[in-house]
């Protein structure tokens, strides 16, 4: 394959990322609050990840997803967070076109893959609930490693077909993103030539990538609720419903979201609103997402304990 020339054909050569300049007064307090939930992002989810490499009994479907997502999100918030500090920082918010278009990719790339490992994480809870005999038979490491590497490849080609359009856009105009990174709706925005071609095939493009994982995730739970009710324990039923209660809470988070941002038509949308739901998103959810997938999790306090803590001879 012909290797793509990530240049535009205009005037154009940087963009301007505003991000919250318009925030003078408390840019350094953002500065701070950034940087700590950047700390404590990458702090969780690496330890997700350590844990579940280093203790055997992590080894199953499930944490091997779990460690697959920290990864992802360790490499998500990392392509974002870096230079929104940096904006907090220096006056300076250039970026080149080229550097634009490759922060797009790997945002994007991430966004989809992390759509995909959330609706495999459904089906292996739907498998694991509705057909426990041959959960271990199905959800075999064989086939976990074949959906995580489709999850991936999958989201790394979508993205690659439609980010791989901007350069052929041109940009002759307005060269400030309203934003901390450089956005697919921004660029669509400042491109002063239309095409609703393009803009067609991205709305699709997004729309198949976010609503089709959402509706199979929602089909799994529909099953997985169905036969958590037939379950005759009410204390078998609470312990079936709490595997799943962690995952439909980020999902929602997530999921909510990124329909708003790039789904729902943006024309009532703020600018002011559309930077939080990117800040959700990029920022918040990777914190998030450790505390409230494993970190409350016996299992992985288990793992802590005996990993971490026994290695630095605390216990």
């Amino acid at each position: 394959m012909a290797q793509m020339p990530w240049t535009n054909h205009t005037s154009i050569t940087k963009f301007i990322l505003l991000g919250f300049g318009n925030l003078n007064e408390v840019q350094i307090l953002l500065f701070v609050v950034f940087l700590v939930i950047y700390i404590v992002t990458l702090a969780g989810n690496l330890l997700i990840v350590a844990l579940v490499v280093a203790d055997q009994q992590l080894h199953t479907p499930m944490y091997f997803f779990l460690g697959n997502l920290s990864f992802l999100e360790t490499c998500y918030t990392s392509v974002s967070v870096p230079r929104l500090l940096t904006g907090l920082l220096v006056e300076n918010r250039t970026i080149s076109f080229r550097d634009c278009i490759t922060q797009l990719f790997f945002l994007s790339a991430f966004a989809c893959i992390e759509c995909f490992l959330l609706a495999v994480m459904a089906y292996d809870r739907y498998l694991a609930i509705c057909n426990p005999l041959s959960y271990n038979v199905i959800m075999n490491l064989w086939v976990c490693l074949q959906v995580v590497s489709a999850s991936w490849i999958t989201g790394f080609s979508a993205t690659a077909f439609v980010v791989g359009m901007v350069p052929q856009l041109s940009f002759c105009d307005s060269n400030e993103i309203n934003n901390f990174f450089c956005d697919m709706e921004e660029l669509l925005k400042l491109s002063c030539t239309k095409s609703s071609l393009v803009e067609m095939i991205v709305l699709i493009s997004c729309s198949l990538v976010t609503l089709v994982p959402f509706l199979f995730i929602v089909v799994s739970y529909i099953l997985i609720l169905s036969a958590i009710l037939r379950i005759a324990s009410s204390a078998e039923r609470q312990k079936a419903f709490s595997t799943c209660a962690s995952h439909l809470l980020v999902v929602s988070l997530y999921y909510g979201t990124i329909i708003i941002m790039y789904v729902v038509p943006s024309a009532e949308r703020s600018p002011g609103f559309h930077k939080v739901l990117s800040l959700i998103y990029t920022v918040i959810t990777p914190m998030f997402n450790p505390v409230i997938y494993s970190l409350r999790n016996k299992e992985v306090k288990g793992a802590f304990r005996k990993v971490v803590l026994q290695n630095l001879g605390m216990i």
